[in-house]
Formats: C-alpha cells, structure tokens, sequence
C-alpha cells in the first residue's frame, strides 16, 4: 500500500529477481544495493535506491492496482498535488521507479511531536484543492458503486460476524443488514463528483520541503482509487483506524472542510450526513478487514487496532442516525461493541493455548 510503514520488517528481507536487476540497468542504475522497505497489508514491495532518488516498486500480484497507481500518480501531479513522478515503469512485469521522499510520513512526524493542526490543515487543503479541480474526475479509474458498497459490508459479516458469533445464521443476518444498508446509502452510491483515494490518512502522508501550498502534502497509497463522494477521503483523514485526534480537531478540521467546500456538494449540513454516513459504513468494513487480516493473512497485529473501530463504529451510527441498522445489531449480536473487544484479545497468538493452560 505505501512504501514506509510503522510495522517492523520481516525476517528475511525480499530480493531482487532478475527482471527487477535487468529492468533497473535499463535505466542506468546498475551496481546499487538496493534496500528493502518493511511490507504493510498489501503484497506490494518497494526496494529504496541509495544515492539515485528513487525507489523500485514491485507488485506482480495486481497487475491492475500497479497500472492504477501509474496512472493516478500522473493524474494527481497533473492536477498540482504531489503524488511520487514515475521516472520509469514495465507493465508487464509490474515494475516502476518511482521518486523516494524518504520516511517522514504524517505518522511518524505526529510520534516526534509535530504541530497536528498544521498538519491536518494542510492534508485537509490538498483535499479541497482536490475537490475544487475541474478535472479531478477526468480519469479512467472505476465508480465506486452500490455493488461495491454492499461487498464491503459483506467483508463485516463474513469475518467480523462469523468469528464473534459462529453459531449465528449469517445468510439470514447478512440479507438484512445489506439491505437496510443499501437503502441508507441511496445517497452516495451514484454520486461520482471526484477522484476518491481511498486511504487518505497519516501513514500515507507527507510534508514535502521545498515545495509550496497543498503540493507540500505528498500523496501516498493511491493505487485503489475510485469516482465517488468527496467526504470518504474526509472520513478516512479525520476518523483514522490507528489513532485518536486530540479532542476537538476533528470538529475544526470538518468545518474547515465545510467553510470552503465546492457549493455543488450542498452545505455544511449534507457534507456532515454524508461524511457520518460513509464513517459507519467504512469502520463496518474495517472491522471485517481487520478480522481477515488475522485469521487468513496471518496479520495479527491490526487487532491491536480493532477496539478503537468498533468504537467508532458505534459513534458513527448514531451521528448519522442508522436506528434500524443499529437495531438489527443489537438484537442479533447483543453487546457487540464489548464483545468485538473481547474477540481481539482472543484472537491474537497464543491466546487460546493461554486459555487452555488457565482452565
């Protein structure tokens, strides 16, 4: 997803394959050591190249997302933001060189006690400016449509709710929850007004030296971008699975939104449905995503993280008024809040031999 991350690196670091030494000396970079990026949920792996500038970016696993992520970095560089310029690319062997901005995300300068505000003011300008663009939609990327709407809630039912309550008849629960939920989000899944990125959020920002106004926010993890509503990239900034805001910054940061919003989003009072609306349904998915990354990717640690979603899951449910969704929970998954805690904690390595050992 983005070439830095705040997990630590595997065991044994990925090695070059020989198209990636050939396709390299292509473009002249010959007798570097190329040094392994830590991996993140994706299977995408980026090597940086000391002294060159660059990093080589390697995804033989999704062709498709590697031709996006091209193609959309351009598009946002052509718009005035910063997306890392492509210096070279082999679409067959998913193979790019790409500008190294070097590890300075969003995430790590908050860690060493950056000015959030700033940092959130500026992440929320370059969305704006986004937003504005004319051309923002003029791509050829996918809609973020009603199909993929309701199979992103299905993650929820398939992960999230099968592990919390196996016993439970899920196709009868699932039929009714995606279809409370495709009525409440008859709102969004037609509107196409902007280029949406997707996971817009600390981990995949930067602030870029040398450069001015919202070209300072470099722009990471685009690859998965689709033409939808403007707030879900919003969302994504201002309610982040991995940490809290401080109290307050993220009414400022929404206003802020609200105040310069383009007029044909409709005001301050339909960008704030909107925005709690996608805000239930994205931690929704979170929670299944999560649960997957555990039980079939073998990625316990985004569990650590799951608690704090259920959380907002919560919240964000009764800020956009989904009674009968939140309804449906209550009476088929009673305490799921504390009992999503609850799953966590059991689900992590070792925690079922520990139960054992303790009975």
């Amino acid at each position: 997803m983005t070439p830095v991350s705040s997990q630590p690196a595997p065991p044994e670091a990925p090695r070059l394959e020989p198209p990636a030494v050939t396709f390299m000396a292509r473009h002249g970079l010959v007798g570097l050591e190329p040094e392994a990026l830590p991996g993140d949920a994706s299977a995408r792996r980026y090597w940086r190249l000391p002294g060159a500038g660059l990093l080589l970016m390697h995804d033989p696993s999704d062709p498709v997302g590697f031709s996006s992520y091209i193609r959309v970095a351009r598009h946002l560089n052509g718009l005035g933001l910063s997306a890392p310029r492509v210096e070279g690319a082999d679409p067959a062997i998913c193979l790019a060189l790409i500008e190294d901005w070097g590890d300075a995300t969003y995430a790590r300068q908050l860690a060493a006690g950056a000015d959030e505000a700033a940092l959130y003011t500026l992440a929320v300008d370059a969305l704006l400016a986004l937003h504005h663009a004319p051309e923002a939609a003029a791509i050829a990327q996918p809609a973020y449509d009603r199909a993929t709407w309701l199979a992103e809630l299905q993650v929820f039912c398939d992960w999230f709710v099968a592990a919390l309550a196996p016993d439970l008849d899920r196709a009868a629960f699932t039929a009714r929850f995606l279809a409370l939920w495709d009525e409440a989000l008859s709102e969004v899944v037609d509107r196409r007004e902007t280029l949406v990125l997707r996971d817009f959020h600390v981990d995949n920002l930067m602030v870029l030296d040398g450069r001015s106004g919202v070209a300072r926010c470099g722009l990471l993890d685009f690859q998965d971008a689709v033409l939808g509503p403007s707030e879900y990239d919003l969302v994504s900034l201002l309610q982040d699975a991995r940490r809290d805001l401080p109290p307050g910054l993220e009414q400022a940061m929404l206003d802020r939104y609200c105040a310069a919003a383009p007029a044909s989003l409709g005001g301050a009072e339909a960008i704030r449905a909107r925005y709690h609306l996608m805000g239930a349904q994205r931690h929704a998915r979170i929670c299944g995503v999560f649960v997957r990354l555990c039980q079939r990717d073998r990625k316990p640690h985004y569990l650590h993280w799951l608690p704090r979603v259920l959380g907002q899951f919560e919240t964000a449910l009764q800020a956009a008024g989904l009674e009968a969704i939140t309804a449906l929970l209550a009476d088929a998954l009673p305490d799921w809040r504390a009992r999503g805690v609850a799953l966590a904690q059991d689900l992590r390595p070792g925690a079922q031999q520990q139960q054992r050992t303790e009975q």
